[in-house]
């Protein structure tokens, strides 16, 4: 878990870092908040969904789906049902009790780690194990 949880703060880092170095030419990606880079990541497939709490890791998993689709790794399609699973799971999540939570736990980690995937085959700095 320790190797996942520190890959996973890592793909966040290398975010961040890409943001500042100035990846304005990404659509959607150069606005001064991360509410609004966040909210440009939604709409490449139609509407937001408010993740509350979940915001900042949805977030870190759609950008790094985003970088493996801006590098050619995913259709547009792939990344919106990869967007829309998450979405449609998480609304799942609201509607039912501890059992629905958990299942949202358990996929939404699994997609974290498809993203990281994802990413990695992509972005060399996340190759280095």
């Amino acid at each position: 878990m320790r190797g996942w949880a520190m890959g996973a703060a890592y793909a966040v880092a290398l975010g961040g870092m890409a943001l500042a170095a100035g990846c304005a030419q990404w659509p959607g990606l150069g606005g001064a908040s991360g509410s609004s880079r966040f909210a440009a990541l939604q709409t490449m497939c139609g509407a937001e969904t408010d993740y509350g709490a979940d915001a900042q890791s949805v977030y870190s998993a759609l950008f790094d789906a985003y970088v493996a689709y801006r590098h050619g790794k995913l259709a547009q399609a792939d990344y919106c049902a990869f967007e829309n699973g998450i979405a449609t799971h998480y609304r799942m999540r609201m509607t039912g009790g501890p059992d629905a939570q958990r299942a949202w736990a358990d996929y939404f980690n699994a997609q974290r780690v498809q993203a990281i995937d994802w990413r990695a085959q992509v972005d060399p700095t996340l190759r280095g194990g």
